[in-house]
C-alpha cells in the first residue's frame, strides 16, 4: 500500500478520493490549495500524486512545473480535470504527468491509474520517457503522447503500509446471535451488517471483489457500509 496525496480544491471530490484509496488501503492525504500540496510534498514525500489542474491560487500545471524545475517530481503525478483540453493534457505530461483523468473520473479508471502509477514508482527509473494516455468517460483514450521528465526519468521511490489483521468471520454464530425480537428495520441492518462483514473477510477487504459479490455498484457501496458502521480497513490482508 502507498502514500497518496490528493490535491484539489473541491472538498466533495477530495473527501470521495480519500475514502476509495483509504479503503483500498492506502494512507491518504489531503491538499485543497497548492501551497498545501507543496506542504505535504516536504513532510510526507508522497509515492504517487492525484493533482486537480485548475485551482484558485496556483494551477496544477504550475505546480507540476515548479516540482520540475526544483527537482521535486520523484514520484507519479496524474493529473485531474472536467474542463482541460487536449493542449492542456501534451503540456502536462511534457513536464513529467504520468496520466490524466478527466472528470467525472469513474472508479474502475480511477484505480487503473492508481495502480499503474504504484508500480511504475516500484520499478527502476528507464531512460525512456513514460506516455500519456488520455483517459475520459466514454470509455475512449487519445493516443499515447511521449513526454519528457527534464533530462531524465525520475526515481521514485515506493513504500509499503500494512494493513489491520483480517478479523475473523463467523457468520453462523452471528446469525444465531440474531435477535427477531428487534424491530424490522433494526433486525435488517443488523443481518446486513453480518453479510458485509462475512464478505468483507472473505475477500480480504477487497472493495472491488466484495461488490461483484453482492451486486452492488461501488459507489452505493461505500455508503451502504458507512450508514451501517462497518470498517472495511480492518479487514484487508496484512501486506496488500
Amino acid at each position: 500500500m502507498a502514500n497518496i496525496l490528493v490535491v484539489d480544491d473541491e472538498m466533495g471530490i477530495r473527501e470521495l478520493l480519500s475514502e476509495i484509496l483509504g479503503d483500498e488501503g492506502h494512507v491518504v492525504q489531503l491538499a485543497e490549495n497548492a501551497q498545501q500540496a507543496r506542504q505535504a510534498r516536504q513532510e510526507a514525500r508522497p509515492d504517487l500524486v492525484l493533482l486537480d489542474i485548475w485551482m484558485p491560487d496556483t494551477d496544477g500545471v504550475t505546480l507540476l512545473k515548479e516540482w520540475q524545475r526544483d527537482g521535486l517530481l520523484t514520484m507519479p503525478v496524474i493529473m485531474m480535470s472536467g474542463h482541460a483540453t487536449i493542449d492542456t493534457a501534451v503540456e502536462a505530461t511534457r513536464i513529467g504527468a504520468l496520466n490524466f483523468l478527466e472528470k467525472p473520473i469513474a472508479l474502475q479508471k480511477l484505480l487503473k491509474a492508481v495502480q499503474q502509477g504504484l508500480t511504475r514508482s516500484s520499478e527502476a527509473p528507464k531512460p525512456a520517457a513514460p506516455a500519456l494516455r488520455v483517459i475520459s468517460n466514454d470509455n475512449t483514450a487519445a493516443p499515447a503522447i511521449s513526454g519528457s521528465f527534464g533530462n531524465a526519468a525520475p526515481a521514485y521511490e515506493a513504500r509499503h503500509f500494512s494493513a489491520a489483521q483480517p478479523v475473523a468471520a463467523t457468520p453462523n454464530n452471528q446469525f444465531a446471535s440474531l435477535s427477531f425480537d428487534l424491530p424490522l428495520r433494526e433486525a435488517r441492518d443488523a443481518f446486513e451488517r453480518i453479510y458485509f462483514e462475512y464478505h468483507l473477510n472473505r475477500e480480504g477487504g477487497s472493495m472491488t471483489r466484495v461488490a461483484e459479490k453482492t451486486g452492488l455498484e461501488r459507489t452505493h457501496l461505500y455508503r451502504k457500509l458507512k450508514q451501517l458502521g462497518v470498517e472495511s480497513m480492518k479487514y484487508a490482508k496484512r501486506g496488500e
